[in-house]
This record gives structure tokens, sequence and C-alpha cells, in this order.
């Protein structure tokens, strides 16, 4: 057997870093990483390929989120290539900062470019297998499972909630932007409203709408519609329809500055509303009415929920935030990092 080994290196906003290689015929690009050499372990691998890919020395390798054998019959592997099979092992690079941003460093001859990909874009530049193996390490490493092992691409133990769903991260410039603490300015309409939804043990309802390229997670909430009394009548309404959502008491955090509102049209400057609310009850999965498909509920935590939603270092002061005004306001606990979960398809009663 081939023994390999890469790793998952992340920006601020949760796209993956690829490599390109100038040494295969086909425009394959990689994870970082490479084959092991005699006598050497994986980790040891993976930290010297980071050090002569990029340029980066002691990059911290923190835990082993997938492992996966490749067979020698794999459709993926190229006509008349000679593979004994190979098993390889996929370690977490973390995030770069954006010192190590300007610090990378290519070998001209090894490498003739990086990028930092989302995950939908990533998968179209891999290998269909290593596509496949990108995704479930990084979503072990989002949904907090256990290590991935993966035979040939696929999962062989049980299969986590955000695989299941085929769950993406999308980088969204707009959501870079500052949360204005503030009320919104009185000319200033608001477009949206979404909401950090708290369950009783401080984890928070994500939905992720099942496209034809994978499913994009969101903050239960939507467009203010003209029937829509107020924005928070908006929010009772979407978490309702998207995900069966009872709220109570919500609260809002802020606003986020939309300066053209071109998803709405072009109807110009706008607000975003972002929002905090209790969770009282969660009902039986059914079918979203404006997209006539049920869409996946999750529970994570509000850093995941970041993360999951790639709004970067903002994002997560705003996870912050709800959830200080979750514990202000009602008691809640933070939530511990934990296993994300899928919300049973029968609902669940709160206490």
């Amino acid at each position: 057997m081939w023994l390999g080994a890469a790793a998952i290196v992340t920006d601020q906003v949760g796209r993956v870093l690829l490599v390109h290689p100038t040494y295969h015929q086909d425009d394959r690009w990689l994870l970082p990483g490479g084959v092991v050499e005699p006598g050497e372990h994986p980790l040891d691998t993976c930290r010297r390929e980071i050090t002569e890919e990029l340029g980066l020395a002691d990059l911290p390798l923190s835990s082993v989120l997938a492992i996966h054998s490749l067979s020698p019959h794999h459709p993926d592997i190229r006509p008349g290539m000679p593979c004994p099979g190979e098993i390889r092992y996929v370690f977490d690079g973390g995030t770069l900062t954006a010192d190590q941003l300007a610090a990378i460093r290519l070998p001209c001859d090894e490498l003739s470019e990086f990028a930092f990909l989302e995950t939908r874009d990533a998968v179209q530049r891999l290998r269909p297998v290593d596509g496949q193996i990108m995704l479930a390490a990084y979503r072990a490493r989002l949904g907090n499972t256990a290590t991935a092992h993966l035979a040939d691409g696929r999962h062989i133990l049980d299969v986590p909630a955000l695989d299941r769903h085929n769950v993406h991260v999308r980088y969204r410039p707009l959501w870079d932007s500052p949360l204005n603490r503030g009320p919104v300015p009185e000319p200033l309409p608001v477009q949206q409203a979404w909401a950090w939804c708290f369950v009783p043990d401080g984890r928070v309802v994500l939905v992720a709408d099942p496209g034809p390229r994978g499913a994009l997670p969101m903050l239960p909430g939507g467009t203010v519609e003209k029937t829509d009394a107020t924005p928070e009548g908006t929010l009772h309404r979407e978490a309702a329809e998207e995900a069966q959502l009872t709220l109570t008491d919500p609260v809002r955090l802020g606003w986020v500055l939309d300066e053209t509102g071109e998803v709405y049209g072009g109807v110009g400057p706008n607000a975003r509303l972002r929002l905090a609310a209790r969770v009282t009850g969660i009902g039986p999965a059914a079918v979203d009415p404006a997209t006539g498909r049920p869409f996946a509920r999750l529970l994570a935590t509000p850093a995941q929920a970041a993360a999951l939603l790639g709004w970067g270092p903002p994002g997560a002061r705003q996870a912050g935030l709800a959830a200080e005004t979750a514990r202000e306001r009602w008691g809640l606990p933070v939530a511990p990092r934990a296993v994300i979960e899928e919300v049973p398809a029968e609902g669940m009663r709160l206490s």
C-alpha cells in the first residue's frame, strides 16, 4: 500500500486551501500533503510537506480528521498507473492568520499556484474521490465528530449529519460587514430578519436547503414580506415554515447594512436584521412552502453555527453576542463544543 498524509487548512471565512501541482498532466488540484517516506509517521510527513509546499513551519496539526483507504481498482485511478492501493491520513491544519497567508511561498518546480475555495468549488477541482475525502474530513472538523473512516470515498461507519445532508460552507462577503448595534435608522427599510434560535441546552437551530450543489446552512428567518406586520413577525413565520419552530421573546441584536439590495432586485440600501429568540417547541419535519422541499434541521453550538455559515470573525463575534444575550435574558447555559446533530424528523419536546 502507498501511505500518504494531507491537511485541511482554511482561511478566516472557512475556505479550503488547495494547491496545483506542476507534475500532473491533467488539471488536478490537491490538498497540501504528500507521500510518507520509509520510517516516517504520517504526522511528520504532513508537517514536512506543509513546510516544503507552503513555506509554513511549525503549523499545528491538532487532530486526525479522516483515514481513507483507496482500492487499486477504483475508477479514479488513471489507466495504466500502477497502484497497489493507498492509505491516507488527513489532519486538521487549522485556520491561517493574515500573517501566515502572506508568508505562503510555493516551490515553483512542484506547485504552480494555490487557492482558497468554497467547498462546492473545491470539489470541482479535485478528483471525485479526493473531493469526497476533503468533504468528509472538513465536516468532521466542523461537526466535531470522531475521525471519519472512509473506503473509496465513502463512510464505512455511521454517516454524520453534515455528510448525510451534503452540507457545505458558503463564503458570503456581505456578512463580513460589522453588526450595527443601535436601532435601524428610520429611512432604511428592513429587508431580512434572521435569528439565533436557542434550545434549552444553549445550542441553536440551523436549517439547510438541499439544493442541487449541496445544502447551504442558514439561520432561521427570511425576507420581510408586505404582509408581515414587523420583522419579528417575519421571523415567527419563516421559522415555522422552514424548521417548524415555535419561538418566543425575540430580541434584536443589531443589523447589517446591505448597500445595494441586489438580491432583492436592486432595491438599494437596506438593513438585514439579526435577532436572538428562544425555541419553545420543534414540530415534525414538513415541506417548506416557498421551496417545495423539507429543510434539514441541525443543532449546533453558536460557534459551530458561525463556522458553518462562513461569516468569518464578525460571525464569531455575533455568535458570542447571541450566546451572551441568551444567558442574560433566559438563563441559558453556554453550550460546550459537541457533535452537530440533526433534529429528529418527529420533532423535539423541549422543557
